[in-house]
């Protein structure tokens, strides 16, 4: 039986899933995306990656504002889904949606559940120093990620991994274990568990706060922070009332007795800072309204004096 899927998802990472699904045997009937956003200096209104992946394969697309709006709902249904897949939608699906398919909504959650629900999980395993995370396929339901548990597959988390690394891992670890899970998931054979609640935690969409960094942090902890958002939103701190986003870092053991943000040390290389406990070396940095680039760089046409400070906030700029 050929049976018809309804894809629902937004960036990068949901493409990868909605690929996977055109390969597979079987039918996506239609996707759903957020709506075109416009981008850059000027404005231009660009489509979310995964409208302009379904445009290529030829997949009916919807774009509503809000999914919850009867007219919306009604037009997902007439795609007759035996099955509703979503992968980072971006919006939480209305139960008309949820009761509706004959094999329910399946969900690919870029993390181990219980563990961090929510909209950025891979941002905050990794700024939280996680070790682990890993894709959870489950059945959705109004609370968010919060369904049964039909299959998981765990990732490890490398010392250098960024928050584009690891996605890239997992987007291919989603696609594939979702195309591996559904023979079993239309025969009648999934056996879902329920998730411990003691155990739920949470992982928000990144705010602006959470993208200065907190020198008063560890050094471990402010490289975790600089790594979790690298290349997207990206740390910044501020140096000489200018915002500085921070794309590299290197925590280094150093006893000291300065305050947090202090310049300890600075060589043709890079620029020690205090933390709150040990160091970081600055490598590569991207001062305001100029290009990323190498520490090393910014040295050559700048000085920077032991003693001075990079403050810990500011304003957004």
């Amino acid at each position: 039986m050929n049976h018809r899927i309804v894809f629902m998802g937004t960036p990068d990472f949901a493409v990868t899933i909605l690929e996977a699904l055109v390969r597979s045997p079987y039918e996506v009937v239609g996707v759903v995306t957020q709506p075109d956003k416009p981008k850059g200096r000027k404005k231009v209104l660009t489509p979310p990656p995964v409208k302009e992946a379904a445009q290529r394969f030829g997949i009916p697309v919807l774009q509503p504002e809000k999914i919850r709006r009867p007219e919306a709902v009604e037009a997902v249904l007439a795609w007759r889904p035996d099955l509703i897949v979503t992968a980072a939608y971006g919006q939480l699906v209305p139960p008309a949606l949820l009761q509706a398919p004959r094999f329910g909504c399946v969900n690919v959650h870029a993390s181990l559940l219980p563990k961090y629900r929510g909209g950025a999980p891979i941002h905050w395993a990794i700024i939280r120093g996680e070790k682990e995370t890993g894709i959870t396929l489950m059945y959705m339901t109004e609370e968010l990620d919060a369904g049964d548990i039909i299959a998981q597959r765990a990732v490890p988390i490398a010392w250098e991994d960024t928050v584009g690394t690891l996605h890239d891992r997992l987007k291919d670890v989603g696609a594939q274990l979702l195309v591996e899970t559904l023979p079993a998931l239309f025969a009648g054979t999934v056996r879902a568990r329920p998730q411990d609640e003691r155990l739920a935690t949470y992982a928000p969409n990144i705010r602006r706060d959470d993208e200065r960094i907190d020198w008063s942090r560890s050094a471990v902890d402010v490289y975790n922070q600089v790594r979790g958002l690298n290349p997207w939103p990206v740390a910044y701190t501020v140096y000489q009332d200018d915002i500085w986003k921070v794309w590299w870092v290197k925590p280094v053991a150093k006893d000291h007795d300065q305050p947090p943000g202090t310049v300890l040390e600075v060589s043709s290389e890079s620029v020690v800072v205090a933390c709150g406990q040990d160091a970081v070396e600055l490598l590569e940095i991207q001062p305001a309204g100029k290009k990323r680039m190498a520490m090393a760089d910014y040295l050559r046409g700048r000085a920077i004096h032991p003693g001075e400070r990079f403050a810990s906030g500011g304003t957004d700029g």
